[in-house]
């Protein structure tokens, strides 16, 4: 997959280095998706188990390198914070790398997983980059630049949530079952799922990107890091979403995260921490 043509859409002249920052990233994105590509679906792919039980595979690690190595030749100075080789710089500048979010369905042969970069700034996500390479898709913001997708023509086009403004109309994403029961949130889940019109466990970083686009309205999961959701964020806050913890946080780091079409931000906080949630 290639970066999107230059000048980036949206990129005022003005704002030479959040373009530079975004640059980058596609850049970045560009060799992940390479990395990540070259081994998917491979029959002799090396999987391991990290102590977390979680899987990892020789193309998560060779796409965190190969991201790695474009930083420490044009961004000596930023730190990183990447899933496979952890933390390195002090930075208020902080690229936050995921090289396959979605390594489970890498492993399987299954193409619905991301190639994640992000760039914070004193923590706050700025930048965001977001691949799912297998299916030729790519989606991008920075801050008060917009958001934006490829198209099949190899165009551009902006991203802008939807504007359904009632949770009776409203279409979600849940991920995992599991997480919302083992968090103590099923009864929440069973009890949106009935109120809202249509729900989906689309999974990993897709949903989020198909709520930038206007397609969803919610998405919600737990157990997550700030890896995971990073480059999220400035995709669908650009879009004119919204993204905060599952408690309503401006955070990276409560291991849950809720994001919306901003209108229904409040309803769904004030739907799924009720007492007892009513159809």
């Amino acid at each position: 997959m290639t970066s999107p043509t230059s000048p980036i859409p949206g990129v005022a002249h003005t704002d030479h280095s959040r373009a530079d920052d975004l640059s980058l990233a596609l850049r970045l994105a560009d060799a992940a998706a390479t990395a990540s590509m070259a081994r998917f679906d491979a029959v002799d792919l090396d999987v391991q188990t990290k102590p977390d039980a979680s899987p990892v595979s020789e193309a998560d690690l060779a796409a965190e390198r190969a991201i790695r190595a474009i930083l420490a030749e044009e961004r000596p100075g930023d730190g990183i914070l990447g899933e496979e080789y952890g933390t390195s710089g002090d930075s208020r500048r902080q690229w936050i790398i995921d090289p396959i979010d979605g390594t489970a369905n890498y492993v399987r042969g299954i193409p619905m997983w991301g190639n994640l970069i992000a760039l914070a700034i004193d923590g706050l996500p700025v930048v965001g980059v977001v691949g799912i390479p297998a299916i030729g898709r790519r989606w991008w913001g920075a801050e008060a630049l917009g958001s934006w997708t490829n198209t099949p023509d190899g165009g551009e086009r902006r991203l802008r949530v939807s504007s359904i403004d009632t949770l009776d109309e409203a279409s979600v994403s849940f991920q995992s079952i599991a997480q919302w029961d083992e968090t103590g949130h099923l009864d929440a889940l069973v009890a949106l799922t009935r109120r809202v019109k249509r729900d989906r466990g689309y999974g990993d970083v897709w949903p989020y990107m198909l709520l930038a686009e206007g397609r969803l309205e919610f998405v919600a999961e737990f157990g997550v890091q700030e890896y995971d959701i990073a480059a999220v964020v400035p995709i669908v806050t650009e879009a004119g979403g919204r993204v905060t913890s599952f408690e309503g946080e401006q955070t990276l780091s409560a291991r849950s995260v809720m994001a919306t079409n901003g209108i229904l931000h409040q309803n769904f906080l004030d739907f799924v921490h009720s007492p007892a949630p009513a159809a």
